[in-house]
């Protein structure tokens, strides 16, 4: 994924209005910058949704294929982030209804249906090997409880507490009630600290691992030095 650090300075003249003007009247370079600038929010939901990184790749560029022919009907009623994602989600239910066809499950989705800094979690330059170890250790952890939350819960939590949309956003995006948003976000935050701390809970009982070897080695060497202050005092 492109980050949107990575896109060129734009004036004011190149808002999304005005980069879909110049898509619609032919400028293909213009949708490759319409995608940068909206890349990671849109593969972040994408992977919220459908909890694999290359299932969500797939279902974004899918999505960016049907924004690319269906330009021309957008209107600006509502922000361009707004119906990217919602093509988005639609793709993703698309694909976790087929998915739920081939499973004979019936799928549980529907477009209707302790904050922590993901993003703080990227190594940076200056840190050691064994720091951007435990930070990407840490990372993945997180991932995989998010991954383990309901798909209504996670897909709030992801644009409200990893994107940073407001309440308001997240509504439009979604497609449901700012309260409905508000709870949802709640109960993700309190699932997820829960899920962290039964790990953190089970983890502390194995810190500072002592049985085995490192028993061993102590025991013999006590014994050892005992045998021989023994041995010294015997000779005095």
């Amino acid at each position: 994924m492109t980050d949107t650090a990575n896109v060129p300075s734009m004036s004011g003249a190149d808002d999304d209005l005005a980069i879909v003007r110049r898509i619609v009247a032919g400028d293909r370079p213009a949708f490759e910058l319409l995608m940068r600038r909206h890349n990671r929010r849109l593969y972040r939901l994408a992977r919220a949704t459908l909890r694999d990184d290359a299932e969500a790749e797939d279902a974004l560029q899918d999505a960016y294929l049907r924004a690319y022919r269906s330009l021309g009907q957008f209107r600006g009623d509502s922000a361009l982030s707004t119906w990217l994602s919602r093509l988005v989600l639609n793709e993703c239910y698309g694909r976790l209804r087929r998915h739920a066809r081939r499973e004979n499950v019936f799928p549980i989705v529907s477009s209707n249906t302790a904050d922590i800094d993901i993003e703080a979690m990227h190594p940076s330059d200056s840190e050691s090997p064994d720091s951007a170890t435990a930070r990407a250790e840490m990372r993945a952890l997180i991932e995989r409880k998010l991954d383990e939350l309901p798909e209504s819960f996670r897909t709030v939590f992801v644009l409200r507490s990893v994107e940073e949309l407001s309440v308001e956003e997240t509504a439009q995006c979604l497609d449901i009630a700012e309260a409905t948003v508000r709870s949802r976000h709640f109960r993700a935050k309190s699932l997820l600290r829960e899920s962290l701390a039964r790990d953190i809970d089970l983890a502390g009982s194995e810190l500072f691992g002592f049985a085995g070897a490192r028993c061993d080695r102590i025991v013999a060497n006590v014994m050892s030095r005992i045998d021989k202050r023994s041995e010294s005092s015997q000779a005095d």
